[in-house]
């Protein structure tokens, strides 16, 4: 074997070598071609090649999220670097270690009509947690301070919390000198990383001395340690765990239809379900109402328990930020807590939640088919043990109403709320995903990101659910777009597009339903970890049914929630 000659590219690689950074997504081009090859070359790398480099770095932020470490992803020179927008921006608010390498012309060529040639360094802002450009090696202090800047760079990807980084590379002609035998032997510059501690006394005195509490637990990547300290704080005191499904905290004493309940509280009721003090914890929170219930009855009290000590005042009541791992500050915080003999306040929201719960029983098998009774029969049906991604926008929604298996693992791409990668992001999560991995995504997201399926590397566990409704069917569900005249045409995007050639040309097993009865006979077709090809099932549903039944559905939370 040999590598490429170039002395800043060999100790970027020998570097992360060292940090252990063995997955990269290469998008193919000239100017990366020397980093391409030494990846290539490298038996300790494990390589994907991906074209279309706005999908490769989603496929990419997938791998992360299904490794929990970080990923590489490298491109060529110019325009290629700012496709990989959508995907940083997605990876810093979702806190994923993401590293961008992007090869670059030489600093002397930028803005001289030279081609293929953009201001590389900073091109994402402060969408990154660190951005750096590597000198060209000549001298003895250009490899100290080449070695020194990676090794920062590294260790940011994930010192305080994960997020991506960026590493740009300029990289002289001839491009194509593979001369070198080995890699460089380099420094290795470690961050040690220490258990945070806290005075918890403070915060177990103020925990006494209220009596409604509330935990709101965002979007986090399965935490196991977490679920059970949480579960035994509920048994110990009083407190209202709320978490939707990308919390990943699925235990009984969580509640997960907060929003259902919001919906149907009266003006004289809210009082008694507003909590006296707040913890959050972890990421977003779908639901808008609860956002808004909470920023117009500000708690006295609000912690916010983050690692890197960002302020986040999504509610606007933050009183106190908490520095610490979330596991931390509550195994400490349940230790020093007094036990509580009466619960009422969480008797009061497990009451709503129960009666909430009813009602979808009753309601769901009375309706049409729609998106709603499809998605209820496809989260009843889950297997154990598989991981779900879902796509943004409704299918999150419905998903949210139905209860997950605790042994369900969930992924989404809420960091921004986009929906330009999420096919490109389960993809990338089913590669390197032993388990089966389902994708429920709608139609708009689905055909946006079509190239997402075009790899060579969809995995035969792989299953997508596609709910076809032909447009954006959430801004029908929502008010405000139900206003315009532009609402199908420009904001829906009404279509009458189809997936089934382009599934069956990409290599796989094609179903379709538009029924009932012809849907629920194909589910367990899903279910089957045994096959040769990814699947994907196509589900045709009515707009206007599904705008029927979901509006109809939260109408009668709020007449039979009391």
């Amino acid at each position: 074997m040999a590598y490429s000659d170039k002395k800043n590219l060999l100790e970027l690689v020998a570097l992360m070598d060292a940090f252990d950074i063995h997955h990269v997504v290469l998008s193919p081009g000239s100017r990366n071609a020397p980093l391409i090859h030494t990846f290539v070359e490298h038996p300790d790398f494990i390589c994907y090649t991906i074209v279309d480099e706005r999908s490769a770095a989603f496929f990419a932020l997938g791998m992360a999220q299904r490794l929990q470490k970080p990923v590489a992803v490298c491109c060529t020179s110019g325009t290629a670097l700012l496709n990989y927008s959508p995907a940083v921006a997605e990876a810093f608010y979702q806190e994923i270690p993401l590293l961008v390498l992007s090869a670059d012309r030489p600093a002397a060529w930028i803005g001289q009509t030279d081609g293929q040639t953009l201001p590389q360094p900073g091109a994402f802002g402060s969408l990154v947690k660190k951005s750096i450009q590597l000198p060209e090696i000549n001298t003895d202090e250009e490899h100290w301070y080449c070695n020194r800047l990676i090794n920062e760079a590294l260790i940011a990807l994930t010192k305080n919390g994960f997020g991506p980084v960026h590493i740009n590379v300029p990289l002289s002609e001839p491009l194509y000198q593979f001369t070198e035998a080995a890699l460089p032997v380099v420094r290795v510059v470690r961050l040690e990383h220490v258990t945070s501690t806290f005075e918890v006394a403070f915060f177990a005195n103020e925990w006494n001395h209220v009596r409604k509490r509330m935990i709101i637990v965002g979007q986090m990547a399965p935490q196991h340690e977490l679920k059970e300290i949480l579960s035994l704080l509920t048994q110990k005191t009083d407190v209202v765990i709320v978490a939707e499904h990308l919390s990943n905290l699925a235990i009984s004493e969580a509640t997960g239809h907060f929003d259902a309940v919001l919906s149907a509280l009266s003006d004289e009721e809210l009082n008694m379900f507003m909590p006296d003090l707040v913890i959050t914890v972890g990421g977003h929170i779908t639901s808008k109402r609860i956002k808004q219930v909470l920023r117009k009855n500000k708690s006295p009290q609000l912690w916010d328990v983050r690692p890197n000590g960002q302020v986040a005042d999504t509610y606007q009541s933050l009183t106190t930020v908490i520095p610490v791992e979330s596991d931390v500050f509550f195994t400490q915080l349940l230790e020093s807590v007094n036990v509580d003999q009466e619960h009422s306040f969480s008797e009061r929201w497990k009451q709503r939640i129960l009666q909430t719960k009813q009602i979808l029983q009753r309601y769901v098998p009375a309706q049409p088919f729609s998106d709603l009774k499809a998605v209820s029969a496809f989260m009843h049906g889950l297997p154990d043990n598989v991981t779900l991604q879902l796509s943004n926008s409704s299918p999150l929604r419905y998903a949210q109403l139905f209860p997950l298996k605790p042994t369900i693992e969930i992924f989404s791409n809420r960091g921004t709320n986009g929906i330009d990668g999420v096919l490109s992001t389960a993809v990338g999560f089913a590669a390197e995903n032993q388990k089966l991995t389902f994708l429920l995504i709608g139609d708009l997201s689905f055909f946006y990101d079509i190239n997402g399926l075009w790899n060579r590397y969809l995995s035969p566990r792989l299953r997508i659910v596609l709910l076809n409704n032909g447009g954006g069917n959430l801004f029908h569900l929502i008010g405000g777009p139900r206003k315009s005249s532009a609402l199908d045409e420009s904001i829906a995007y009404k279509h009458n597009t189809t997936a089934r050639e382009r599934a069956i040309t990409l290599g796989f097993q094609y179903l379709s339903a538009g029924a009932e009865v012809e849907y629920e006979s194909q589910l367990p077709l899903l279910w089957n970890a045994n096959t040769e090809q990814p699947i994907l099932m196509e589900v045709f549903t009515q707009t206007e049914v599904n705008s029927a039944v979901f509006n109809s559905l939260y109408q009668s939370f709020k007449n039979h929630i009391k």
